[in-house]
C-alpha cells in the first residue's frame, strides 16, 4: 500500500486524470482539499474513510498521511490542480520519504495554462509571447513578490492566489517597470459553471476585479489582448 498525491485538476472534476480517478475510486483513504470538486470526492468507495482539508493545519495532514500510509492502507491525497505547484505536494513527500512510507506522485491539469485557457488566453503565443513565468500573489516567504524580477521576466505572468492582493501586484509590477497600459486579466473559479473573468490594463484591473470571489488566477501580458481577439472572433462566429 502507499500514498498517492493526487492532483485533481483545476476545478472542472472532469479535468482529473484517468489515472487519479482511479485511484480516488479504489482507496482506503481520502484526504481531501475543500476546493476540490464534490463530485470526485463522492467517488471514493463507500466505505473508505474521507478526510476533509478544511480547517487542519498542513503539519496535521502531513501527520494524518504518515499515520494512514504508515498502518498500510491505500490512501490518496486529493489536491487542486497539480500537487507540485503551490501544493505543497513537495513538503508532504518529503515527510512521507523521512517516514519511510512508499508515496507516489500523480499529476494534475494544472491551472497555470488550463484557467487562462478557460477564458480563451493561450499563455504563449508566437510572435507575441515565448515565455511564461508564474509566481504567487504573496511571495516565497509570505511577504511581497520580487516585482523587479517578474517585471523582466518578459512573456507572460500567471500570478497564484493574487486576487486579495490584486492592487498591490499591479501597482508593484508598474513601480518595477512594466507599462501601466500592459493588458491583463483576473479569472475567479476558472474551469467551473460560474467562471467570471474581467480584462483591463495594470493601471485599472484592481477596480475592474472588486467583488470577483477566489479561487482566481491573474494573468499579465500581451497574450490576454489576443485573449480578447479569440473571444470576439467565437462570439462573431456564433452570431454568425
Amino acid at each position: 500500500m502507499t500514498v498517492h498525491l493526487v492532483g485533481a485538476g483545476p476545478g472542472d472534476p472532469g479535468l482529473i486524470t484517468a489515472r487519479g480517478l482511479e485511484l480516488v475510486r479504489s482507496c482506503d483513504v481520502l484526504v481531501a482539499d475543500a476546493l476540490v470538486a464534490p463530485e470526485l470526492v463522492d467517488e471514493a468507495p463507500a466505505d473508505a474513510l474521507v478526510v476533509s482539508r478544511a480547517g487542519l493545519g498542513q503539519e496535521a495532514v502531513t501527520r494524518l498521511l504518515v499515520a494512514y500510509g504508515a498502518a498500510g492502507l491505500d490512501v490518496v491525497r486529493l489536491k487542486g490542480g497539480d500537487p507540485f505547484v503551490f501544493g505543497r505536494g513537495g513538503e508532504e513527500a518529503l515527510a512521507l520519504a523521512e517516514a519511510g512510507v512508499p508515496f507516489e506522485i500523480v499529476p494534475g491539469v494544472s491551472s497555470i495554462a488550463a484557467v487562462p485557457a478557460s477564458a480563451l488566453i493561450p499563455v504563449t503565443h508566437r510572435g507575441v509571447s515565448d515565455r511564461v513565468t508564474i509566481a504567487s500573489g504573496h511571495g516565497s516567504d509570505g511577504g511581497e513578490p520580487d516585482y523587479a524580477a517578474l517585471a523582466a521576466a518578459g512573456g507572460t505572468l500567471v500570478l497564484f492566489m493574487g486576487l486579495e492582493r490584486l492592487g498591490c501586484l499591479c501597482h508593484g509590477l508598474v513601480a518595477a517597470g512594466l507599462p501601466a497600459s500592459t493588458p491583463a486579466t483576473v479569472i475567479s473559479r476558472g474551469t467551473l459553471p460560474d467562471q467570471e473573468s474581467v480584462s483591463g490594463s495594470l493601471a485599472d484591473l484592481a477596480k475592474r476585479g472588486a467583488g470577483l470571489e477566489s479561487p482566481a488566477l491573474v494573468v499579465v501580458g500581451e497574450v490576454v489582448a489576443v485573449g480578447a481577439r479569440l473571444a470576439a472572433a467565437l462570439t462573431a462566429s456564433v452570431a454568425a
